[in-house]
């Protein structure tokens, strides 16, 4: 006699929310990245150095560490989508107003107050997510949100390859208002977490966030691990308009390439970290990057250029597939929402690296400036990875929703 082997379970029932994670995710990449891609352009409009623009970034990185745990806060005292939907309205509304900027100083300040919502949709909605679906397909789901990112990235450099030329910057800006609609979509279609509903019908009592070695691991390593991000993605537009001589027409292939090779990369993340398991699949693809690097920016030839930017998005942009399961299952579901938050605050720390780039590209170059910070970040982030901390993960906090 035969022993069916139970189904997995199907992400089909869930779909609302696995799309309005991925696209919430998307719209806030989009706002992001769209400054990126303006850096050049936007020294030269305000008469400020290459590291004056670089602080935008920057700037705007520390005040997502504020936003990303005030917002994580709020989530787990009255819900996750009240918060899911703040938030996009929060980031929409100042990354359309960036375009009415009338010097640098309005620059900043808007994108200051652009970052505030920024980080505070992916934390809330990566809590909502992971609440949601069921726990054999969480690394899965992960990936599938966390593609979210290279959509919004590849659409930002189609509006600066069709918009940009046409309109010019102020529209490109403009464009970020259009995220607003989607806070309908979520209003109607996505239901509050279960288990966020769960814990306030029993009147449960709030758990403290508990600091342990899984979480302290947890936070160092979405530091680190973004530092080397940081140096892979922000100034790559600046490079190859800077460095490599191209116009947005050269530019739009690449980012292309490298983005194309991240939403592949994800979602396959997403499902090989159930057969090898987390540690494993961090510190390979971490060690692979350390090569990978000599075809990003330290060839100039276009093959070489284009298969580096596969392996930069195939590689070490995929880890962040299993950022959202791997920080949610450190956490206690009543303290989930903070730690998360200040999990992807952290990232926010390292948004230091595009600037101090800038400050030492004068002497090195932004190529060998940028190769060097990637390969410092896998480095360390390797190292951080390869502890194992599992015995100190709650069981609470990977029960299935």
């Amino acid at each position: 006699m035969t022993t069916l082997e139970p189904a997995t379970p199907s992400l089909r029932p869930h779909w609302a929310i696995l799309l309005a994670s991925m696209l919430g995710w998307t719209l806030d990449a989009f706002d992001f990245t769209m400054l990126l891609f303006l850096l050049p352009h936007l020294r030269q409009v305000f008469g400020v150095s290459l590291p004056a623009m670089a602080f935008v970034v920057t700037a705007m990185g520390l005040a997502k560490v504020v936003g990303t745990i005030g917002w994580g806060a709020l989530a787990d005292r009255v819900g996750r989508k009240l918060p899911f939907i703040a938030a996009i309205l929060w980031f929409s509304c100042f990354g359309g107003l960036s375009g009415l900027a009338w010097s640098y100083a309005s620059l900043l300040v808007l994108r200051i107050l652009f970052g505030l919502g920024f980080g505070g949709e992916w934390s809330v909605s990566a809590s909502l997510l992971m609440e949601s679906v069921p726990e054999e397909r969480r690394g899965l789901a992960s990936g599938i949100m966390m593609l979210g990112f290279e959509i919004g990235f590849l659409l930002a450099a189609l509006a600066f390859r069709v918009v940009f030329p046409v309109l010019g910057w102020r529209w490109m800006f403009a464009l970020g208002v259009l995220p607003a609609l989607f806070a309908l979509f979520i209003q109607r279609y996505v239901p509050e977490s279960p288990v966020w509903l769960s814990r306030r019908e029993r009147a449960a009592v709030r758990e403290r966030l508990e600091l342990n070695p899984a979480v302290i691991q947890a936070w160092a390593f979405m530091a680190v691990l973004n530092f080397m991000s940081w140096a892979i993605f922000a100034l790559y537009p600046t490079f190859l308009i800077t460095v490599r001589h191209l116009d947005p027409s050269g530019v739009f292939p690449f980012i292309a390439t490298y983005s194309v090779a991240s939403i592949v990369g994800k979602p396959l993340a997403g499902r090989l970290v159930a057969h090898i398991g987390e540690r494993a699949l961090i510190v390979l693809y971490l060690l692979l990057t350390i090569p990978s690097v000599l075809l990003y920016t330290l060839n100039a030839s276009t093959a070489a250029m284009a298969i580096g930017a596969i392996l930069m998005g195939l590689i070490p942009n995929s880890i962040f597939g299993i950022v959202p399961m791997y920080l949610a299952r450190r956490f206690h579901p009543g303290a989930r929402g903070t730690g998360v938050g200040i999990g992807w605050a952290m990232t926010s720390v390292s948004v230091v690296a595009p600037y101090i780039i800038a400050l030492v590209t004068p002497r090195f170059g932004l190529g060998l400036s940028m190769a060097g910070f990637i390969v410092l970040g896998a480095a360390i982030s390797a190292a951080i990875a390869a502890f194992d901390t599992e015995r100190w993960i709650p069981a609470a906090a990977t029960a299935p929703p």
